[in-house]
């Protein structure tokens, strides 16, 4: 049984909630001490002395400190009236220290595998699950502050979102960027001419500025078209070209491409994000979001520069990652915000149904003997290496617990 350093046992009801700003350690906790119920903050150090050293008994924010506790005990504490505060020692036993110090200093990821295979399934499968949770709900907070920053319209959310998974990562930021200068009211004026759609797109992503492509037809209506746009509408200043990245990508994801697929789709999809909501199933989701280009680009990956003929479809497996990143995020969201069961069941249906993305992260869990078999497990490996392990956050984290309390 814990107790104080007077002898008065202690009982954790709830732990309080861990704080990483300023202040004490945990908020709000709840303790029994000497059969008492105390609700307040814990405070935790190495020495005692620290309270000093750090001036908290000179601070109001530690007054409401229930319990302080420390490995070493070498003085009594106060708070800022002088009243003493209860403590309590609680040393780390050496093995699970010299485990803890293990895990920091390993250059092999993941850091914990020699425990993996001794895991059970069901203690696996539990913490990937909550994972998975855990990055649905960091997917939801960020659409909730795109919609805040949109006047809660869903349809200009999902296009900005799904612009930004265009971007598959190396461009992402770009798209963002791109999709939330975009007029898209201004655009929806013209969505029946695709050519239009891709001068508002080409134009305010500033892939039409300069000359270099003088002699280049379609190229030349594009910026036509783009400077009427431009004045009838009063479009703001198009971005700087220089913003997009083309090292170390194929050219079926150049930035060209991507915007010409993108044209497309809101050329041929209209209300695609009621559309996608409605659809039951992944292959209706596939249909709705297959997309392919304008006949120019089938020769071409930038302008003026032509190619072998291909029809530029997307890909399956960036279809994938695009109903994973856009598609259930926004089932899962949009099913809370219509407190709508159905969508967000659906979100983790389609995860189940969808195979599971391949990566160097996901190869290195699944080497470490994790099995992978669906999106829904390699998004929470994925939220498990970011997270947690490129964090060094192996206290939060059930693997590296488990290899904490190994003899």
């Amino acid at each position: 049984m814990l107790r104080t350093t007077s002898g008065k046992p202690v009982e954790v009801i709830d732990p309080g909630l861990p704080n990483s700003n300023a202040g004490p350690d945990f908020f709000n906790a709840k303790l029994k001490i000497d059969g008492m119920l105390w609700v307040g903050n814990v405070e935790i150090h190495t020495k005692t002395s620290d309270w000093y050293r750090h001036g908290h008994d000179k601070d109001a924010a530690y007054d409401n400190v229930i319990l302080h506790v420390a490995e070493v005990i070498d003085v009594d504490v106060c708070r800022t009236n002088g009243e003493m505060i209860p403590q309590m020692e609680l040393s780390c036993p050496e093995t699970i220290r010299r485990h803890y110090d293990e895990l920091h200093r390993m250059d092999f990821s993941p850091p914990c595998y020699s425990i993996l295979p001794s895991l059970s399934k069901l203690m696996i499968h539990s913490w990937l699950s909550a994972l998975q949770m855990e990055r649905l709900e960091q997917k939801r907070a960020l659409i909730a502050r795109r919609l805040d920053k949109c006047a809660n319209n869903w349809e200009d959310v999902f296009f900005i979102t799904l612009a930004r998974n265009f971007g598959f990562g190396l461009n992402g930021d770009a798209f963002e960027l791109w999709a939330s200068s975009l007029q898209l009211r201004a655009v929806d004026k013209h969505r029946d001419n695709l050519l239009q759609v891709e001068a508002f797109f080409f134009g305010q992503a500033g892939l039409l500025q300069g000359e270099d492509s003088l002699y280049d037809l379609y190229y030349q209506n594009l910026k036509k078209e783009y400077e009427y746009l431009r004045c009838k509408f009063e479009l703001p200043l198009p971005m700087n070209k220089a913003v997009w990245r083309f090292l170390r990508l194929r050219p079926d994801s150049f930035p060209h491409i991507r915007l010409a697929q993108l044209a497309y789709l809101y050329n041929v999809r209209e209300s695609l994000f009621s559309q996608v909501m409605d659809a039951e199933s992944l292959l209706e989701v596939r249909k709705l979001l297959a997309g392919t280009t304008s006949s120019y680009w089938e020769t071409h990956f930038t302008f003026s520069r032509e190619s072998p003929r291909r029809e530029k479809k997307i890909g399956e497996k960036a279809l994938n990652l695009i109903v994973i990143n856009t598609v259930i995020p926004f089932l899962y969201t949009y099913g809370l915000h219509k407190a709508n069961d159905f969508l967000c069941e659906r979100a983790t249906r389609f995860l189940e149904e969808l195979k599971a993305e391949d990566n160097y992260v996901i190869r290195q869990w699944s080497g470490a003997g994790i099995s992978v078999h669906t999106a829904a497990d390699s998004q929470a490996l994925l939220q498990l290496q970011k997270e947690y392990c490129d964090k060094k956050d192996c206290l939060r984290c059930r693997f590296g617990y488990e290899y904490l309390k190994q003899k």
